[in-house]
């Protein structure tokens, strides 16, 4: 399958760990258009209040936020999987364009084909403002580490 995205369906606990992990690392490369791949061309997504559909609207969408959200960095958890779906729980941390600071947490749920493609996206965001010295999630050597 050439649109594949392994780990594939159905998950174990393992392959399960592996999917968010390879979600983590492309969010965190702020490459819309990569990050966009792991979706179906139809994906549907709820990002806070916003709702999308086809990987089209999402890499825009992605576009706007890494505007926005400067020096981005996430970190996900796995928190529950079925044959086909996944929970994650995630942090990031990122700031705007006057230097003020935020934390956001969340839940995702994620639904996949069995090409391992994200065809269900439904995620809930709160920002806490931070402190730029409460940060915990800085790199540790150079802008990916």
């Amino acid at each position: 399958m050439p649109d594949s995205k392994p780990p594939l369906p159905p998950f174990t606990a393992e392959t399960a760990r592996r999917k968010v992990q390879a979600a983590e690392d492309a969010w965190n490369s702020r490459d819309p258009e990569r990050v966009a791949l792991a979706y179906t061309v139809d994906s549907q997504w709820r990002n806070r209040d916003v709702f999308l559909c086809g990987r089209e609207a999402i890499t825009e969408f992605l576009r706007e936020k890494w505007r926005r959200e400067l020096d981005y960095r996430l970190r996900k958890e796995l928190w529950a999987y079925t044959d086909d779906r996944i929970a994650v729980r995630f942090e990031y941390e990122w700031h705007d364009a006057e230097g003020r600071w935020f934390r956001s947490y969340g839940n995702e749920n994620w639904e996949f084909t069995p090409d391992g493609l994200m065809s269900k996206r439904y995620a809930s965001v709160n920002d806490v403002p931070i402190a730029a010295s409460e940060r915990r999630l800085a790199p540790r050597c150079g802008p990916f580490a």
